[in-house]
């Protein structure tokens, strides 16, 4: 029992040291993640167990004496733990033609928050690899095309880089993981053309939510990006959004009834993308374009409008792209433009000068680049949830 007390206060000493030396690592940009301290074999020679047990009788009454600190350290370690999260930025230039840059560097970048200059601490070039997560709407609105959906897949499995790392989610009224995060495009493509399957009511917010609870297991120095598929009429907001508009008599009172940016479901991704630098690309199906509806009044045209606006911000405030399929034949071609594009991202990382209170304050993003004619796209800022 001795043994085991000492066990835990060393592994929990250990854990915080790790963790301070690797902030400085981290703030160095030669982090690398350390291995597992539970999965470090013991060695059980005589004399390291006599020497332990040495050590324990020493150690012991310090132990006892010394808890109320122990603890108060470790919640100090919490603190930092928190307050120490970098800001990730994904980031693509492009010259006045609309030509991607992807040869510059560090130096070439400049960040500003709320005006004020930061400092760089984590830099990848356009060519470092992703962790992404491809999410596939299997609900019943896909169900006539979801051949054409799978190919489609399949051609952005094979115009991704080789070191990209991905995982298939699949969603309806249900989210499914159909593989992990791996490199293996044979796997991947076996999820995708013989495990998607499904119909029925669409939680699209809920896969998102999942996607990012999976990507936070990456790491926090990948580069993490979502790309979707889906016509973003989420049931459970529609749900929500229906007894907005009971009031409404024509499409201009049940566009404005609805202020898209008010959800909950969409404001808790943007928050958990927001601390991971995660950017979302989402391909938005015909099915869910209100201007396509055959037999519109305003409650359905309300709905389908913050539907197609929540994937708008989704797009906008996490630096990704709305992308929409005017036509199902296209799908495929958009698909490859979203991974030509991910291949000439940058991502910047900074520590924003000054304490970070999480009082849901705007703090506005700015990026500049040494050379005034190139055009530069980023998230617009976040906020400090």
């Amino acid at each position: 029992m001795l043994d085991g007390i000492l066990s835990v206060h060393k592994l929990r000493w250990a854990t915080s040291r790790q963790y301070s030396i690797n902030v400085d690592l981290f703030s160095l940009g030669i982090y690398k993640e350390p291995e597992n301290l539970l999965s470090m074999k013991p060695s059980y020679s005589r004399p390291t167990v006599l020497s332990r047990y040495f050590f324990a009788s020493l150690l012991f009454p310090l132990v006892l004496l010394s808890g109320a600190p122990l603890t108060r350290a470790q919640d100090q370690d919490d603190v930092i733990r928190t307050e120490t999260n970098l800001v990730q930025l994904n980031v693509g230039v492009v010259d006045p033609q609309g030509r991607a840059i992807t040869s510059l560097s560090q130096n070439d970048f400049t960040v500003y928050e709320d005006g004020v200059k930061q400092r760089i601490l984590h830099f990848d070039p356009a060519n470092a690899p992703f962790s992404l997560v491809l999410l596939l709407d299997v609900s019943g609105s896909t169900l006539s095309f979801r051949p054409q959906f799978k190919q489609a897949a399949l051609r952005f499995l094979d115009a991704l880089a080789p070191e990209d790392r991905v995982s298939v989610i699949q969603f309806n009224e249900k989210v499914k993981l159909l593989t992990g995060f791996t490199t293996d495009r044979e796997k991947t493509g076996y999820a995708i053309d013989k495990r998607a399957d499904g119909a029925g009511e669409t939680h699209f917010f809920e896969a998102l939510k999942y996607a990012l609870t999976e990507l936070d297991k990456e790491g926090k120095q990948r580069r993490k990006a979502i790309v979707v598929l889906t016509d973003g009429l989420d049931t459970q907001l529609r749900n929500l959004d229906r007894p907005l508009l009971a009031k409404a008599q024509n499409d201009q009172e049940a566009i404005a009834a609805i202020d898209p940016k008010a959800s909950n479901a969409l404001n808790a991704v943007l928050t958990a993308a927001d601390r991971q630098g995660v950017s979302i690309f989402p391909l938005a199906l015909p099915s869910g374009d209100p201007k396509r509806l055959p037999l519109p009044d305003p409650v359905i045209n309300g709905i389908y409008y913050a539907a197609r606006a929540r994937l708008q911000i989704l797009a906008d405030r996490t630096g990704g792209r709305l992308n929409d399929i005017q036509r199902l034949d296209q799908m495929a071609r958009l698909y490859a433009e979203v991974a030509a594009e991910l291949r000439t991202l940058y991502t910047v990382a900074y520590q924003p000068a000054g304490e970070r209170a999480r009082t849901g304050k705007w703090h506005e993003i700015k990026i500049e680049v040494g050379h005034p004619e190139l055009i530069v796209r980023t998230r617009p800022g976040y906020f400090a949830r």
